[in-house]
């Protein structure tokens, strides 16, 4: 068996694994939540609004009009964020992240020559800023 078979064998277990599993039914129940939608797609439009407007020269630009996009994004981000929904499927999706960290710091430190045997993720923080093992 190849390396690319086993790998492929890898990311058959991996669409298997309750974290995945969980994530794939999160993102499913935000794709059907309609008011999570509508919010999204005005965070949307306001953004390209903002960027627009932001590209303009200094003189043309309307500070004020700029003043109140960043405030109505800001407001619908927050929105975005407490709404149920998307608070789970961070949850699940942050869960899922460390486990392909995971998956990714083992093949690294592999590749790097560390013997399998010899790698510890215990220590790691998953937060890349505090090592540099995994690079």
């Amino acid at each position: 068996m190849s390396i690319i078979d086993m790998t492929k064998a890898l990311a058959r277990a991996l669409q298997q694994d309750e974290r995945y599993l969980d994530f794939i039914a999160a993102r499913e129940r935000n794709d059907a939540d309609a008011e999570l939608q509508d919010l999204i797609g005005q965070f949307n439009v306001k953004r390209i609004d903002l960027n627009n407007e932001v590209s303009k020269d200094d003189s043309e630009m309307d500070h004020e009009r700029v003043e109140k996009l960043n405030q109505d994004i800001r407001s619908l981000y927050a929105e975005i964020m407490s709404n149920e929904n998307m608070a789970a499927y961070y949850e699940v999706k942050n869960e899922l992240d460390v486990l392909l960290n995971q998956v990714q710091s083992i093949l690294t430190q592999a590749a790097n020559g560390t013997p399998v045997d010899e790698i510890d993720l215990s220590a790691c923080t998953h937060d890349c800023s505090t090592c540099g093992g995994c690079h």
